[in-house]
């Protein structure tokens, strides 16, 4: 049976908690209720690109592999905060001009990963793969950020690889990285 529902977007993923897709558009796909944004560019403070500019009103949140369980962390504390299930949108950056990112999608998949191990598995199918990618592929992280085409293209345009190879380092920050508190007052801006 086909859903009728006038503006029923079935690739918005709204009636799960924690949601995934790629890029600025896939961030505008599945923001719609979203709580926070979880903005995953794993290589972000190598080349330092700025975050796009996302859609309006969720907090937003940068995370990669260095504070995945940091990030988790913040947003079961959100949870917690605001008395309410908190509305996840977890999306992989992409290499610019909305390429796949492998190194973007492993880390959202540790972000959620992350969250399931605190309680937080109201997963879209979506976030699910992403997950499963993530913890099939665990122990080769360093070796496929490194190998992937984000990672060659920033050691080719002068970046360290030795950069490259930290910005893969799993949970080896606790900081969290807030880069909008979101515009309803039910999601602060506290930082951690």
């Amino acid at each position: 049976m086909s859903q009728s529902t006038t503006g029923f977007e079935p690739r918005a993923q709204a009636s799960y908690q924690v949601r995934f897709d790629q890029g600025v558009g896939g961030a505008q796909r599945i923001s719609g209720g979203a709580d926070v944004i979880v903005w995953v560019d794993v290589l972000a403070d190598v080349p330092s690109p700025a975050v796009p500019e996302l859609p309006a009103g969720p907090a937003v949140l940068e995370a990669g592999f260095v504070d995945a369980a940091a990030v988790a962390a913040w947003l079961l504390t959100e949870q917690e905060r605001v008395g309410r299930r908190l509305y996840i949108a977890i999306v992989a950056a992409g290499d610019g001009g909305g390429a796949f990112a492998a190194d973007d999608v492993l880390a959202a998949g540790a972000v959620v990963d992350a969250l399931i191990d605190l309680g937080i598995d109201d997963t879209s199918p979506e976030a699910a793969v992403a997950c499963g990618a993530f913890t099939s592929l665990r122990r080769a992280v360093r070796h496929l950020t490194g190998a992937s085409g984000s990672g060659r293209a920033a050691v080719a345009s002068g970046v360290d690889p030795a950069a490259v190879h930290a910005a893969s380092g799993l949970d080896s920050s606790t900081s969290v990285r807030i880069v909008r508190a979101g515009a309803e007052a039910g999601v602060a801006g506290a930082t951690a």
